[in-house]
């Protein structure tokens, strides 16, 4: 694939490329006792439709089935579930009662306030795209329920799925209390990424092992930091495990440090922190832990951070912070009216305001014959228009086929099988498929595909898989017309306001290592550090996902990759003076020097990249000591 890479342009390669990883069996599992049971269960009790409804939004509730803990999976899941709900009665209620243009200009409104949203994270993507997604369908689907009845199933059948995931346990996770297995997980992978990184210190993979530290960070507090209605952890269990992930945090910034120095250390150094992986995923206590050379700085905080694990792992640790900022109000609300909000907002608004009035126009016009089904064109152009999913070429060119080879596997199916009961097996199957699909998007769209239309045919109505290959292509036009106008305002906006959000958390994190130097606000310290890291992790797969646009778009970003670098280099370099203020108290020629240089480095390339930085936007710093 590497060479393959090289050979084709950015935005096909990106289209070529498939994630790899073990299979999920267990959302395979839940996914397989997800939509199809509850069509099965509909269609034996003759209220069809029903199930229909409660099997979509499982459905789109599969989609965001990602790995990770229970409490973390009821906001991923939850979430997005109750604005589908939300979009389902807005849109069963609009399509009722108002006309083709209020209905237009409604889910144009809709598009525009889901879009800015979507710029908040992750999860408010995933209920921005349910809220237009499912806006459509109650908009244009014909099922006889009213609105509000179609709003309870469809948080019904996205609740069963969630009850599935918090209900049955992980297969062939044994050790300890089942309902923490994601959560021991993901803090052992910490402790894993913390060993790879020192065995890779003076090497070339350096760099790489600290970028999969941050990742294996980010998920770990997110998996540790899911909703709760207390505000600390309550059970003996998991009070221990956020004490094993605190612990983790020293050790992350003595390896980040010796990476800096790019000096290799003792073989023994890694064995520490693999034996505490073993500990976390086994529930069992550590035994002894070889000890580093305590030659340098940085070994010396190694070791120290050794002893607290240790600690922490046989009962006596007690942290029960995350050392995590949580976002306000008002940090939220200005992101969705950012840069980025506002850009993300008016090119959805545009694409769904555009492919509903098209559809709009031809089922009026009866180009759909006597099958009311023009609400595939509009939730096509909301996946189309996401960027989270990959570049806009990327999206298209893998809509496009995935929805082809959908169409056509579906055709052979509904020839072959029996109905209802081999379509409602099939709908089993692909709830199955949707975990390990969501690896590329082509995939996932030719099984979402087949599952949709086994849903519009045991609901009654047939003959549809070939019309949707032509919705599918004119919204790719639509999307691919639209995607390409100058915005109003800057062009990589989203890029942009994710980079400026990282340099200020890198700035931030700079000015309390150098302001508090040797005082015990280690906790700001960590969370400063946190956030910086994770702000530098979004900037970059915008960043990528940016470079692997078409050369049209790809050009609005030019040179924020440098900036992004300068900054990682600069938080790398922050750490490594934390961990040697700790130590002496003082800083060396050589970290003061690496900062300055890397200030004015950093200074110039967001110049570069049309990113100056604005009076009050970054703290001032003091080189002084």
């Amino acid at each position: 694939m590497s060479r393959l890479s090289a050979a084709v342009p950015p935005w096909l390669a990106h289209a070529l490329r498939t994630q790899r990883g073990p299979v999920p069996w267990s959302a395979v599992v839940r996914g397989a006792l997800a939509a199809g049971p509850l069509l099965l269960v509909a269609v034996l009790s003759g209220r069809t439709s029903i199930g229909v409804v409660a099997a979509l939004g499982a459905m789109l509730a599969g989609i965001n089935d990602r790995p990770g803990s229970r409490r973390a999976a009821v906001r991923r899941l939850g979430m997005p579930a109750l604005a589908g709900a939300g979009g389902l009665l807005v849109g069963s209620y609009a399509g009722a009662h108002v006309g083709a243009v209020t209905l237009t200009l409604l889910l144009t409104v809709l598009g525009l306030l889901a879009g800015a949203v979507s710029a908040v994270g992750p999860v408010a993507s995933g209920a921005g795209t349910q809220l237009l997604v499912a806006a459509a369908i109650g908009a244009g689907m014909p099922l006889p329920e009213p609105g509000w009845q179609r709003a309870l199933l469809f948080v019904g059948g996205a609740g069963w799925l969630l009850v599935l995931r918090l209900a049955l346990p992980t297969p062939g996770a044994t050790a300890g209390d089942y309902r923490f297995d994601g959560e021991r997980d993901a803090v052992g992978g910490v402790y894993d990424a913390v060993a790879a990184l020192l065995e890779a210190v003076g090497g070339p993979d350096a760099p790489g092992r600290r970028v999969a530290l941050t990742a294996a960070l980010d998920h770990a507090q997110d998996a540790l930091g899911g909703p709760r209605l207390r505000r600390y952890a309550s059970s003996a269990a998991e009070r221990r495990l956020h004490a094993q992930y605190a612990a983790a945090l020293p050790l992350a910034e003595a390896a980040t440090a010796l990476a800096w120095a790019g000096e290799a250390v003792p073989a023994r150094a890694v064995d520490g922190p693999r034996r505490l992986a073993v500990a976390v995923r086994t529930s069992t206590h550590t035994g002894p832990l070889p000890a580093p050379a305590r030659s340098a700085p940085a070994l010396r905080a190694l070791d120290d951070a050794l002893l607290h694990a240790a600690d922490a792992f046989d009962g006596g640790g007690d942290d029960n912070a995350l050392h995590t900022r949580r976002r306000t109000a008002t940090s939220l609300a200005r992101t969705a009216l950012g840069s980025a909000g506002r850009e993300y907002g008016l090119r959805v608004a545009l694409c769904f305001g555009a492919s509903v009035a098209v559809a709009q126009a031809l089922h009026h016009a009866r180009w759909y014959g006597s099958h009311s089904h023009w609400y595939w064109l509009p939730a096509t152009a909301v996946f189309l228009v996401k960027p989270d999913l990959g570049p806009l070429a990327s999206r298209v060119i893998c809509r496009a086929a995935g929805t082809v080879l959908g169409a056509v596997l579906f055709a052979g199916f509904a020839a072959l099988l029996p109905r209802p009961a081999g379509l409602v097996a099939l709908v089993a199957l692909c709830g199955a498929l949707i975990p390990v699909a969501t690896r590329h998007f082509a995939a996932l769209t030719a099984v979402v595909t087949v599952l949709v239309l086994c849903l519009v045919m045991v609901g009654g109505e047939p003959g549809a898989s070939w019309s949707r290959i032509g919705e599918t292509l004119l919204a790719c036009a639509i999307v691919l017309l639209v995607g390409h106008l100058p915005a109003l305002g800057q062009r990589g906006g989203g890029v942009r306001a994710r980079l400026t959000r990282a340099a200020e958390a890198a700035h931030m994190y700079l000015a309390h290592v150098l302001d508090h130097g040797t005082t015990e606000d280690r906790a700001g310290r960590w969370a400063l550090r946190r956030e910086a890291y994770r702000a530098l992790a979004e900037a970059r797969v915008s960043i990528d996902l940016a470079a692997a646009e078409l050369p049209a778009l790809a050009r609005h970003a030019e040179g924020t990759d440098e900036v992004a670098a300068t900054l990682e280099r600069l938080v790398d370099t922050t750490t490594a003076c934390a961990v040697q203020l700790d130590d002496t108290g003082r800083l060396t020629p050589q970290h003061t020097e690496r900062i300055a240089e890397l200030l004015d480095e950093l200074a110039e390339g967001r110049e570069r990249a049309g990113l100056a930085v604005k009076e009050g936007q970054a703290p001032p710093v003091s080189l002084a000591g």
